[in-house]
């Protein structure tokens, strides 16, 4: 049976700027094939046997030869898989996919287009700059600055003329040729011009002038590819209109190594403030089936008087199972409940049920030491927990009461395919990386593998406590900050003040 091809426009940049449409067949796909403008975090909506095929093409180097791309759609699409083009922006402005669909059209393979954003208009949005203003500009024209070939030329003529905005897409390498046959064709050498570089990302980066010193000041700033060259009086709107570059965390480039379950909260949180968070998870939670323990504390929750939680996916899996042996609530009446961390009791309340006591600093070793002032003896305290625990807690209460600890699951090594996240970070100059406990950051050498010490060397790394800290400079790795409350919102906070 011959599959289906779907020539996706992913937009411009900013990952929630996807039409449903395209997120849907993102979710649907067998295979991936991928530009290097495709932002990876929309890769993480892929099936877990989804195949990734990267086919970026950087100025003057191309991964693969657009003809090679071609019969990977055709080849794939006939072994009988759903096929996803992942393109950048529009398939069909500037994108090639024109050339796609009649490759596939040639050879009888169904296909469908998927419109995205394209950056000439959403990249300038980003920026400010509307592509037409009521009585400023009527009309835009958007224009390949990447000819075919070489000997090629546009009617410069014509485009001097035009009273509309221009946006030239794949033009910041001819940057001084269309300036200069602009100005030779007539057009005013102070008409203003702006630069759109990464339009729409973290590391968006808008710089402006007029037709006869834009090309200094790209030279100056050292603006590459990929930019947008907008020419026209809407730039000078940029001032009011521009919204994005106020983001506090704009141009900082995040790396959040928390497990799969746990990393979409802290990722639009960072991501809704301007930074580019990257997701890279390096543990899964495995939950210990079947739990004839857990299973025989529930039904004996009565003989407790201390319930502590130390995880959000202890309370989870914990609840979850009351719930499953259909167990009231009600009979938790007379135990208190214990929570290290907000997030935490956070997760406990969610379930109706209030926290009675939470350690002013959101380690075991506080947990204890308030907790010693509470409990006696005739105490017993169930404690539901990874199997991987730190036995300071379980240890040192043992002391004063009965203590039974439940192991509920398990931190294991993360099996997604990270690759193409390590491979990014060897591209960029700079980065946070975030460890929320010890085994993120052990897992997270175990995946990099070769790559790891050369990662760990150029980043910043944020611990959440000071048991993740130790754990990391113990392997000789220097601590730029620790959270000041050890919990997600502890490291947003460090990372705001920046």
């Amino acid at each position: 049976m011959i599959g289906m091809v779907y020539l996706v426009g992913a937009g411009p940049g900013d990952p929630e700027l996807i039409t449903l449409k395209g997120m849907e067949c993102i979710r649907n796909a067998d295979v991936i094939v991928y530009d290097r403008l495709v932002n990876p975090i929309l890769l993480e909506e892929r099936k877990d046997n989804c195949k990734l095929i990267y086919v970026g093409k950087c100025p003057k180097h191309h991964v693969k030869p657009q003809e090679e791309i071609n019969e990977i759609l055709f080849q794939e699409a006939k072994a009988g898989n759903n096929v996803v083009r992942l393109k950048g922006g529009d398939p069909y402005v500037f994108g090639r996919g024109g050339e796609e669909g009649e490759y596939l059209y040639s050879r009888n393979i169904p296909f469908e287009v998927v419109p995205g954003i394209t950056s000439a208009i959403g990249g300038l949005a980003y920026a400010g700059i509307p592509i037409t203003h009521r009585s400023i500009s009527r009309s835009f024209h958007v224009i390949t600055g990447h000819l075919k070939n070489q000997d090629e030329d546009l009617d410069w003529e014509t485009l001097a003329s035009i009273d509309g905005t221009m946006v030239f897409l794949m033009g910041v390498s001819n940057l001084r040729m269309i300036s200069q046959n602009l100005i030779n064709n007539g057009k005013d050498p102070n008409t203003p011009v702006a630069i759109v570089n990464w339009a729409t990302t973290s590391n968006q980066k808008t710089i402006e002038g007029t037709l006869s010193d834009i090309y200094q000041i790209a030279l100056k700033e050292n603006i590459k590819s990929p930019s947008l060259i907008v020419i026209g009086d809407v730039v000078n709107f940029k001032t009011s209109l521009d919204f994005y570059s106020k983001k506090p965390l704009l141009g900082k480039n995040i790396v959040i190594t928390r497990g799969t379950t746990q990393r979409s909260d802290t990722i639009n949180k960072l991501r809704k403030l301007g930074a580019n968070a990257i997701s890279m998870p390096t543990i899964e939670i495995k939950e210990i089936k079947p739990n004839n323990e857990l299973d025989e504390a529930i039904k004996n929750i009565d003989k407790y008087t201390y319930l502590v939680f130390t995880s959000i996916n202890g309370v989870n899996i914990f609840f979850k199972r009351i719930l499953e042996l259909g167990c009231d609530l009600r009979r938790l009446a007379n135990v208190k409940v214990a929570a290290i961390g907000s997030s935490t009791a956070k997760t406990i309340k969610e379930y109706g049920i209030n926290v009675d006591f939470m350690p002013k600093e959101y380690v075991g070793e506080s947990l204890v030491e308030e907790l010693k002032s509470r409990v006696s003896e005739t105490d017993r305290i169930l404690i539901p927990r990874a199997k991987a625990g730190r036995p300071f807690i379980v240890a040192e209460l043992s002391k004063i009461c009965k203590v039974d600890e439940v192991k509920t699951y398990e931190t294991i090594t993360s099996r997604e395919d990270n690759q193409y996240i390590i491979d990014s970070l060897k591209e960029l100059d700079s980065y946070y990386i975030l460890f929320s406990s010890p085994s993120t950051f052990t897992n997270f050498k175990k995946i990099a593998g070769q790559d790891a010490e050369d990662i760990l060397k150029k980043s910043k790394i944020i611990s959440i406590g000071p048991v993740t800290s130790k754990t990391i400079q113990e392997q000789g790795h220097p601590i730029y900050k620790q959270a000041r409350e050890y919990n997600f919102d502890g490291i947003v906070e460090i990372l705001l003040e920046e």
